[in-house]
């Protein structure tokens, strides 16, 4: 019975979309306040009937109910409850309608906060999102049922996909779609303003919250994806340059330069029409994830690659809501003041320099992404798109990024000069010397790119240090340092998070490259394995019965000097689904891991030994470390209440021009 309500619940869910896509927006034409108000009720009543269906499809897979084609599909009574659970959306419909509930959960938000929004802004931001999720309910309902039912029901089920049974499935996925969707709402406000010919602070300050908690969540989301490959796959690698992996690095690149954008707009009332752009190129890249992850076009480990029908349906969302959002911007923008002007040395520049890179990055990526599936599709030669793309184009890039990030926040607003600029910079300069000295010293002169690394994320950790410094000199005659800790608005230590972040991630990126070994042994218990100053020895090898998998664990003491460590790595067969997969050996350690991965008893060893792959990944542990210290710092900035209030009114106040620059 629950299946059939969820299904009904999404029916009405579907007719409510379209509702609320059409009545507001006319109601904002006309000015008609009750009709704009049908868009505040529509999207609760929406957000409320996604949610219905969704816990009906929780509650399925729960049972688990195997008359339901998906939970048969993708659950086994064997499965832990939390993986059982998971599967709601470890598969094409259900992540499709966990897609749908964070959309109509993001329209109740807006429709039920009251933060001062200009109600013609609010009633057609409703209608957009309406429209969007009527789109992506017409596609779950015609085309990915989640609710089909199998007559006669199978006794047992099939599994969800074995790598996906780990707690990384729990957050990965819904974070990557926060922040995929969460762009749906900085897609919405865009086409809005162009609708109205209007982009203000007013505008910028309500829309800002949402992009960061899109590129809060979206940071977390490709963090998590990073370690669950790191640790599950069993290959060593945090980062494979897989086209499902760039289908969310494009989004948060776009995304990275749509939060700094707005702040612009917001503080200054300039990059009108750029700030519109990044937002619908930020969404419009969400979708084109969704549509790789789900057209078949290419192969992944991340990918669904189910029925391309169902791709060429997405694929036709994509070219029609991005098409018409193109369009509106092309006859709508050049009709938009272009805001104020600024010097070519300020706050204003400096962003436009980081917003320019993080595009170049961007298109780096979609280049080196579809130019294999484009040549593919267009009969060519098959051509395969690896690393060393990517270092030639992508790294220094983001080296040019990395030095502007340091320098940018130390700027003026509307003019500055180079001499003000270098007395605040020259610290981070000397701290950034002292790290290539350093690195030159450790692993000499011919590695520059690794002196380099390290001197740009020395760079910009002392930039974000001496952001701090600077703002609490300037208030050295306000009170103790604890006070001035206290009157520090959250937004700027979420400033100082990200960038300190940002750092911490690029000397991780730097180590691992430049210094990672591994070594791969035939051993036997009692035998031993040096590799990056640690000793591995194998103790015992003995087979291991999970709750829906059988495994051979292999026990290993990890001897550096004085100091031992005991850890396991296990080779686990699913005999449901015939499917083997990797649980690595891991050491945590702030700098470095130590990696163990055993492959299958015999498998290209003599009787009694075993093949094993050993890493030694220095400061691995800083690539998530940093992306968790950038989510963090979003989190704080979110908290800054001067992000959600007093902005409306005092633009009210000073004038009534849609464009006038915000005071610095």
């Amino acid at each position: 019975m629950s299946a059939e309500i969820g299904h009904f619940a999404l029916l009405l869910a579907f007719a409510v979309a379209v509702a609320q896509f059409a009545v507001p927006l006319i109601g904002a034409s006309r000015g008609d306040p009750a009709l704009m108000a049908f868009g505040r009720a529509a999207a609760g009543v929406h957000g409320g009937l996604i949610l219905l269906s969704f816990l009906c499809l929780m509650a399925a897979f729960a049972g688990p109910d195997f008359s339901v084609a998906l939970v048969a599909e993708h659950s086994h009574s064997t499965q832990p409850l939390i993986y059982r659970l998971g599967a709601t959306w470890g598969n094409h419909e259900g992540s499709m309608l966990l897609w749908v509930l964070i959309l109509s959960t993001f329209g109740a938000l807006i429709a039920g906060t009251d933060s001062g929004m200009r109600e013609s802004l609010r009633a057609r931001v409703l209608g957009i999102q309406g429209g969007i999720g009527a789109l992506f309910l017409a596609f779950i309902i015609f085309t990915s049922n989640p609710f089909k039912r199998l007559f006669p029901a199978p006794i047992e089920g099939s599994e969800l996909n074995p790598l996906l049974q780990d707690p990384g499935l729990i957050l990965h996925p819904p974070l990557l779609y926060v922040g995929y969707v969460g762009f749906s709402v900085a897609f919405a406000f865009a086409a809005a303003a162009l609708i109205e010919g209007r982009a203000d602070a007013h505008w910028a300050r309500a829309v800002r919250p949402w992009v960061l908690l899109a590129w809060t969540a979206l940071t977390a989301g490709i963090a998590a994806g990073s370690h669950w490959a790191y640790y599950t796959l069993g290959w060593g690698g945090w980062w494979f340059w897989d086209p499902v992996e760039n289908a969310s690095l494009m989004p948060w690149l776009v995304g990275t330069a749509l939060l700094h954008s707005v702040s612009v707009l917001e503080r200054r009332g300039a990059l009108i029409s750029w700030t519109l752009l990044l937002a619908i190129l930020a969404f419009t890249l969400s979708l084109i994830g969704t549509f790789l992850v789900r057209s078949g076009v290419l192969t992944s480990v991340h990918a669904f690659a189910v029925d391309p029908a169902r791709g060429i349906f997405i694929l036709g969302m994509v070219v029609g809501q991005t098409g018409i959002a193109f369009a509106l911007f092309a006859w709508r923008a050049p009709h938009m003041r272009s805001g104020a002007l600024f010097g070519a040395v300020s706050r204003e520049s400096g962003l436009v320099a980081n917003n320019i890179l993080l595009a170049s990055a961007a298109a780096t990526v979609f280049l080196g992404t579809f130019y294999p599936v484009l040549l593919d599709v267009t009969g060519g030669d098959k051509v395969s798109v690896g690393p060393p793309y990517y270092v030639i184009t992508f790294a220094p890039i983001m080296a040019a990024l990395l030095l502007v990030l340091a320098a940018g926040p130390m700027l003026r607003w509307r003019r500055d000069n180079w001499a003000h600029l270098w007395t605040r910079v020259r610290r981070p300069a000397l701290v950034a010397a002292i790290a290539a000295l350093v690195t030159v010293l450790v692993a000499g002169v011919g590695k520059l790119p690794v002196v380099a690394g390290f001197a740009l994320a020395a760079w910009v950790l002392a930039g974000a240090v001496a952001i701090l410094v600077h703002r609490w000199r300037l208030g050295s005659g306000e009170g103790s340092l604890v006070r001035r800790l206290r009157a520090t608005p959250p937004s700027v230590y979420g400033l100082v998070l990200g960038h300190l972040g940002m750092g911490i991630l690029a000397a991780g990126v730097t180590a691992a490259s430049a210094f990672s070994t591994d070594r791969v042994a035939t051993m036997r218990p009692g035998q031993s394995v040096a590799i990056g100053g640690v000793t591995a020895r194998l103790d015992s090898v003995a087979p291991v019965q999970g709750p829906n998998y059988q495994a051979v664990r292999a026990n290993f003491t990890l001897i550096h000097g004085d100091h031992a460590r005991l850890i396991a790595s296990e080779r686990r067969f699913y005999p449901v689904s015939g499917t083997r997969t990797t649980a690595a050996g891991i050491t945590d350690g702030v700098f470095g891991n130590t990696y163990v991965a055993i492959g299958d008893p015999g498998d290209g060893a003599p009787d009694g030994a075993l093949v094993v792959r050993l890493y030694d990944h220095p400061l691995v542990g800083w690539i998530w470390a940093g992306p968790m210290l950038m989510a963090l710092g979003g989190l704080f900035s979110l908290t800054d209440r001067r992000h959600r209030i007093g902005a409306p009114v005092r633009m009210a106040a000073t004038s009534s021009s849609a464009l006038m620059p915000v005071p610095a």
